[in-house]
C-alpha cells in the first residue's frame, strides 16, 4: 500500500499568495478545522496559512492513487473556483509579509518551533513537498529499504527539483526549496542532518538518532516537539505507522507527474543494483542535484531510469515516460526557468502550472 501527501498554494487570480487555508476549510466544513473529509481524500491544513494538503488513503495501485487525487484536486477548484492553485516546491512570487502560519489548534507545537528557530523564512513558511509512504515490513526490511533510499535521494531530488524561482528572482539553483529547508532548523542541525539520513546497521541506529534529537529539545524547554515526525532528515522512519516517509522532493505540477516520482522509487526499490553509499559521495551528488537538476547527472539517472523501466510493475511502468522525459528534457525547475525567458513574465508561467494541475498533464521541455 502506498500514501502520498500533495501541497498546494492558495492563489487570486495575479497568483498572489493568500493565507486563508483556514477559511477555505470553514466553507466546506461550516467551522475551522485542521483536517475534514473532502470525497474520497481528506483536506488538510499545513503550517503555512497559503496552503492546503490532499491526502489520500494509501492505495495498493497508482492509479488507484492518481483517480482519488485527481478527483480532490477537482473538488477543491469546484468548491474554491475563486482561487487558484499550484504545486511546485516553492511559491515562485511570494514574499515573507504575504503569508502567516496556522493560528488555531497546535499553537503548543508552532510556538515552540518559532522560539527555536523563527518561522519567519522561506523554510518555514514558502516550502511544498511530495511526501512518499510506504511500508517496510519488519526490521530487516525497513534497514535494507531505507539504506537503498538514502542512496536514491540524490538522483530523486534531481529528477523532481521544480523551485528554483525564491521571490520572483531565477537564483541559478534548480531545488531552492531544500536550501531553505536544510538551515531552517540550524540551531539544532541534528535535527535535519543536512537533509541525508545517516546509513542504518539495525532499526535501533534510528531509536538513537531520535533519541539524541529529544534530548537536544529537552535541554532547550521543548519537550512538545520530542515525535518521530520533528526528524527533518530526507527520509525519516515511521514507526508508528510501520512505513518509511521519503521527504526529500519538490512537489511537482501535478498528479500524474507526482504519480510518475513516486513510480520511479517504488521500481528502484526492488533493485539489486550497486548504489553509492559512501556518505561522502552522496552528499556531493545531493549538492549537484540541488545546483542543477538533472544537468550533471544524466548518466547516473540514465542508467536508472532504464533500471525503473526493466523492474516496474505494468501499474509504475505507465508513469515512467514522464521520469524519462524530466531526465532527457530537464527537471520541471529547468522547464520553468525556460518558460520564463521565453515569456518574459512569471504569471504566464504560473498560469501554465495552474492549467497542468487543472488538466493534469505535466509540463514537459517543448524542444
Amino acid at each position: 500500500m502506498i500514501g502520498t501527501e500533495h501541497e498546494y498554494s492558495i492563489n487570486d487570480d495575479n497568483f498572489c499568495p493568500l493565507p486563508i487555508s483556514d477559511r477555505l476549510i470553514e466553507r466546506v466544513a461550516g467551522n475551522v478545522s485542521d483536517e475534514i473529509p473532502f470525497g474520497g481524500v481528506r483536506l488538510s491544513k499545513e503550517l503555512q496559512k497559503h496552503v492546503l494538503e490532499l491526502v489520500p488513503p494509501p492505495q495498493a495501485s497508482l492509479s488507484e492513487l492518481e483517480l482519488l487525487l485527481q478527483a480532490g484536486v477537482d473538488r477543491m477548484h469546484r468548491c474554491f473556483g475563486d482561487m487558484h492553485f499550484l504545486g511546485l516546491g516553492m511559491h515562485p512570487l511570494l514574499t515573507l509579509d504575504q503569508t502567516t502560519w496556522w493560528d488555531h489548534d497546535e499553537g503548543e507545537y508552532y510556538d515552540a518551533y518559532n522560539r527555536l528557530f523563527n518561522l519567519r523564512q522561506h523554510g518555514w513558511l514558502n516550502i511544498q513537498a511530495l511526501q512518499i509512504n510506504f511500508p517496510y515490513g519488519d526490521n530487516s526490511g525497513l534497514v535494507q529499504m531505507f539504506n537503498r533510499v538514502r542512496s536514491l535521494i540524490p538522483y530523486l531530488v534531481a529528477v523532481s527539483a521544480s523551485s528554483p524561482f525564491v521571490e520572483g528572482r531565477a537564483t541559478g539553483y534548480a531545488d531552492n526549496r531544500l536550501i531553505y529547508y536544510r538551515d531552517n532548523q540550524k540551531e539544532i542541525p541534528q535535527i535535519c542532518n543536512d537533509i541525508l539520513p545517516e546509513r542504518l546497521s539495525s532499526h535501533r541506529d534510528w531509536v538513537r538518532i531520535n533519541r539524541s534529537i529529544y534530548r537536544e529539545l529537552k535541554a532547550k524547554k521543548a519537550d512538545v516537539l520530542c515525535r518521530e515526525w520533528v526528524n527533518s532528515r530526507g527520509a525519516i522512519v515511521r514507526f508508528t505507522r510501520g512505513c518509511i516517509e521519503v521527504k526529500a522532493l519538490d512537489e511537482q505540477e501535478c498528479i500524474r507527474s507526482d504519480m510518475a516520482m513516486t513510480a520511479f522509487l517504488l521500481a528502484l526499490l526492488k533493485s539489486p543494483l550497486t548504489l553509492e553509499d559512501d556518505e561522502a559521495a552522496l552528499r556531493a551528488l545531493l549538492k549537484t542535484a540541488i545546483s542543477s537538476g538533472t544537468d550533471r547527472l544524466q548518466p547516473e539517472l540514465q542508467r536508472l531510469c532504464d533500471e525503473a523501466e526493466r523492474r516496474a510493475s505494468p501499474d509504475q511502468m505507465a508513469y515512467l515516460p514522464v521520469v524519462r522525459q524530466r531526465i532527457e528534457g530537464g527537471s520541471l525547475s529547468q522547464i520553468l526557468v525556460q518558460r520564463y525567458r521565453d515569456s518574459g513574465d512569471m504569471r504566464v508561467v504560473l498560469a501554465e502550472a495552474d492549467r497542468a494541475l487543472r488538466q493534469n498533464i505535466p509540463m514537459l521541455n517543448r524542444s
